[in-house]
């Protein structure tokens, strides 16, 4: 989802009046789409803990909160506006879906200003403060709730009903008092009961329903400790969300596509990706087959393309059997024409001067080396393993694709340099 800059947010509310309804986290939903009508910035963690206080972000308290007692009682009361030249949200803090403070609150719409918007959720505080038989009781409350709501607002009035969003396995919020700390590991499971219900009657009102439960499911690092309240990266995804669904239920692009032809129209192609790179079991069977190539002792090992160059230098491979151009008569040796496409393969490339068949001009696997005269490749110089060079043993009559076996060797005292280099 494209994130809602301040700007877009302004302009969709634009001389629009938005009510918010229901518990703590509503009252961050309120702050953060207060905080998004004047700026592009995020709210703080203490403006999200913080309740009750005198003003925020430019509103106001009208009731409760510091104005009357502080407590985490079913009593508890905060009604807080915000006011500008175009703009009026409002948020009444709600411990139950239908009671006498709420039909209080329909009261005020029906006799002053009707709201535009009014987004409501109102579950948690239901199912743990009064009683354990909450699914009869709360159910009933939604129905009184939404029918009255139908009767006060106007047709034009939009009602947005937001579903609970997930709780957590441990519960240390301030509304679990000592009395129904018995129900927090089971609260999470109600909350998706209450769900359910409150999800299906509001659409058998004709109210809308935007299910956080299931945009958050997968956000729960959002979450912070105390299981139920959320940060404030997810409460900005929620004003996001919010009016993603007003602009859509008003007919309203909030990101309009661009326009054909136009300089946004044609987007920049993706980088492919690298290829992934050789197991280790790949890269060791690569090593066993690398042949050593010999090299010649007149010749500059800088000047030796076939070892230190060329197609196949620098990437574990060598083929042996390549041809070596002819050598001038001053021993210079001419630069080759070495090709510069990259090669498709990792370990086996696929040069212009590299042979790719397994078997070699003498019809020897690659890579073939005889055990016969290892005593002359003992040697700190040379080619191969040490000594001078080598030449492929001549294959046996039964099977010429085995590598011969090595004779056995006497018995030499251990950790002796023979016997180190033997292997």
């Amino acid at each position: 989802m494209k994130s809602v800059t301040q700007r877009q947010a302004s302009r969709l509310l634009h001389n629009k009046f938005v009510v918010v309804l229901g518990d703590s986290i509503q009252r961050a939903v309120y702050k953060d789409l207060v905080l998004l009508l004047q700026k592009d910035k995020y709210l703080t963690t203490a403006q999200l803990k913080t309740k009750g206080e005198m003003n925020f972000e430019q509103d106001c308290l009208v009731e409760g909160g510091q104005l009357g007692p502080m407590n985490n009682g079913t009593g508890y009361r905060e009604v807080r506006q915000f006011r500008s030249d175009h703009h009026l949200v409002r948020f009444y803090f709600l411990t139950r879906i239908y009671s006498r403070y709420m039909e209080s609150i329909l009261a005020d719409f029906e006799n002053g200003l009707k709201p535009d918007v009014v987004i409501i959720n109102s579950c948690v505080w239901d199912l743990s403060r009064y009683g354990p038989k909450w699914v009869t009781d709360y159910r009933e409350n939604l129905h009184k709730f939404f029918l009255q709501m139908k009767k006060v607002l106007p047709p034009e009035c939009l009602i947005l009903w937001n579903m609970t969003m997930p709780l957590g396995s441990k519960i240390i919020g301030g509304f679990l008092v000592p009395e129904v700390e018995h129900m927090a590991p089971t609260l999470r499971y109600d909350v998706i009961e209450a769900n359910f219900y409150g999800g299906r009657l509001a659409d058998a009102y004709g109210l809308d329903v935007l299910d956080l439960h299931f945009h958050f499911r997968l956000s729960l690092q959002h979450r912070t400790r105390d299981g139920v309240h959320w940060d404030a990266a997810a409460h900005r995804r929620i004003s996001g969300l919010l009016l993603e669904h007003t602009a859509q239920a008003w007919g309203v692009e909030l990101h309009p596509p661009p326009a054909a032809g136009g300089a946004h129209a044609i987007l920049p192609s993706p980088t492919p990706a690298p290829p992934p790179a050789p197991s280790k079991a790949k890269r060791k069977q690569a090593r066993r087959t690398q042949p050593s190539i010999p090299r010649d002792h007149n010749r500059p090992p800088a000047m030796d393309p076939y070892r230190y160059g060329g197609p196949c230098g620098n990437r574990g491979y060598f083929n042996p059997y390549m041809e070596f151009p002819e050598v001038h008569p001053n021993h210079q040796y001419p630069a080759l024409p070495w090709p510069r496409a990259p090669a498709p393969d990792y370990w086996v490339p696929h040069g212009y001067f590299c042979d790719d068949s397994p078997f070699g001009r003498t019809g020897h696997v690659a890579g073939y080396v005889s055990f016969n005269d290892h005593r002359s490749r003992r040697g700190h110089g040379g080619w191969g393993l040490g000594g001078g060079p080598y030449h492929p043993a001549p294959a046996g009559a039964q099977n010429h694709y085995v590598m011969k076996k090595k004779s056995s060797a006497r018995h030499n005292k251990p950790y002796s340099r023979e016997t180190l280099y033997r292997y």
